[in-house]
């Protein structure tokens, strides 16, 4: 009697461990994996995204960690050469890019964008020390520097379709930036906020000259495809909730000092 006793007991408790392994399966098959973003940043762009203790940081960066987490995203970033980031998203290899993209009409053919979430004008410098280049039109037979596959060069041959300046392009803006630091070129251009950042930040001896040669509006270029479309939206609702929230201004200016998010900035 108690070898039967034993028996239905040790029956009764092989049931109920098999049980709790079941229900353990199942609900590791309830584990949903979280909702991932491949997004690209230079990584060397101050303040729109820059690295800084390690940690990539800034005003495009944090914008798109807000957009993110307003929509359940988890982000892996990307840090590349500007031309190399927008040839991986061409690719598919990244959903997006949140480097100071400018929408142009060349772009809008590859890509879809969102509403601008800041504005940005395509601004000439040159070294505070040259006494000869005061107003635009004193770059002319003068070398530019500007980085690859940037916005701003076009903008620049828009405003001297001649051939009347010579451009030197880089792959970096360090690059760019520190070659009139060190008066290897005439000038260099960029955008005007993210002039001034740099200005004051590295105390850089360089002087604006002339107005921004155009104002354009800064937003997320995603892939024309059904993937990127659906993205889009989400993104465009996101941002609205920040712009109206106050996140998007307050931002802009902890990284700028001023508003860029607004169309009249």
């Amino acid at each position: 009697m108690i070898l039967k006793h034993t028996a239905l007991f040790t029956i009764l408790a092989t049931t109920v461990v098999l049980a709790g392994c079941h229900d353990k399966d199942n609900d590791s098959s309830k584990i949903v994996s979280p909702k991932i973003l491949k997004i690209g940043s230079t990584g060397q762009s101050y303040p729109n995204g820059f690295k800084q203790n390690g940690k990539l940081v800034g005003f495009d960066v944090e914008t798109t960690e807000a957009i993110a987490k307003e929509l359940g995203y988890t982000i892996e970033w990307t840090t590349a050469e500007f031309s190399g980031l927008m040839g991986q998203l061409d690719s598919g290899r990244l959903d997006t890019v949140a480097n100071a993209v400018a929408v142009t009409e060349a772009r809008k053919t590859k890509y879809d964008f969102t509403q601008p979430y800041s504005y940005y004008g395509s601004q000439l410098v040159a070294h505070k020390d040259n006494s000869t280049i005061n107003i635009l039109d004193d770059f002319k037979g003068k070398t530019i520097s500007g980085v690859l596959g940037s916005n701003h060069l076009k903008n620049l041959q828009k405003r001297f379709p001649n051939n009347e300046v010579n451009v030197k392009t880089y792959e970096t803006r360090d690059g760019a930036m520190y070659d009139l630091v060190y008066k290897r070129v005439d000038g260099y251009v960029n955008s005007k906020p993210i002039l001034l950042a740099e200005i004051k930040r590295g105390n850089l001896p360089f002087k604006l000259v002339g107005e921004p040669l155009v104002i354009e509006e800064v937003a997320f270029p995603f892939a024309k495809n059904e993937k990127g479309e659906e993205l889009r939206k989400e993104f465009n609702q996101a941002i609205k909730k920040l712009k109206e929230s106050g996140k998007l201004k307050e931002l802009s200016i902890k990284y700028y000092g001023e508003d860029i998010t607004a169309s009249d900035k």
